[in-house]
């Protein structure tokens, strides 16, 4: 199996040779132009042939582009327990982190419906993550709710799909469109939990 070229000696030099290809194509998606290898090889001030020995293809370099976010909570330290309000913050943070990458989460929803393509990480599944930590009390008040069913549910009417349907074809605001995810996410806790009864609370002592 042949070995990334980045991988190949000098690792830091490379390591910031592909930071700045990567940067200059965010950039570049930013200001609304999808570019190709030699565009961003052009605006990071490098050499088209060494930017094709880190991205052979436009593919490889907007999937590269997609952001890395690592955390692991869209939750603030010392949250609160109630899953209606802890929701809240979640989707008001999600939706802020998709609309400040939004040009780079549309670059890779593209990618994603190329025929045969590989799926970029747009497809990780982190925004499931972050609803259903926002959900967690709800599996002690509430047993018999299927959590993840419910994140799966909230997640498939929020994120860069459901701005772009929002935007560009519902003609929202991306004000509008952050509120219109935010409400839907409400509505669709609000449902589950008139169809799911909360555990009784144990009776009070003398």
């Amino acid at each position: 199996m042949s070995v990334p070229y980045e991988l190949t000696g000098r690792h830091r030099q490379k390591a910031r040779t592909r930071l700045a290809l990567v940067q200059a194509a965010r950039r570049l998606l930013a200001d609304g132009v999808e570019p190709a290898v030699e565009d961003a090889a052009a605006a990071a001030g490098i050499s088209r042939t060494t930017a094709y020995r880190y991205f052979p293809n436009q593919h490889a370099l907007l999937s590269a582009a997609h952001p890395e976010i690592d955390r692991s909570t869209l939750l603030p330290p010392d949250p609160p327990e109630d899953a209606a309000q802890r929701l809240e913050l979640v989707m008001a943070a999600f939706t802020r982190l998709t609309l400040d990458w939004e040009p780079q989460l549309r670059a890779s929803l593209r990618l994603s419906l190329q025929p045969g393509a590989d799926q970029p990480a747009l497809r990780g599944g982190r925004a499931v993550a972050w609803i259903q930590d926002a959900l967690a009390p709800l599996q002690r008040t509430h047993p018999g709710l299927d959590v993840h069913r419910l994140a799966v549910a909230i997640r498939s009417a929020t994120g860069i799909e459901s701005l772009v349907w929002l935007t560009d074809i519902a003609g929202q605001t991306r004000a509008q469109a952050a509120q219109t995810m935010c409400w839907t996410a409400h509505a669709m806790l609000t449902a589950a939990l008139d169809q799911h009864p909360s555990r009784p609370r144990p009776p009070r002592g003398p």
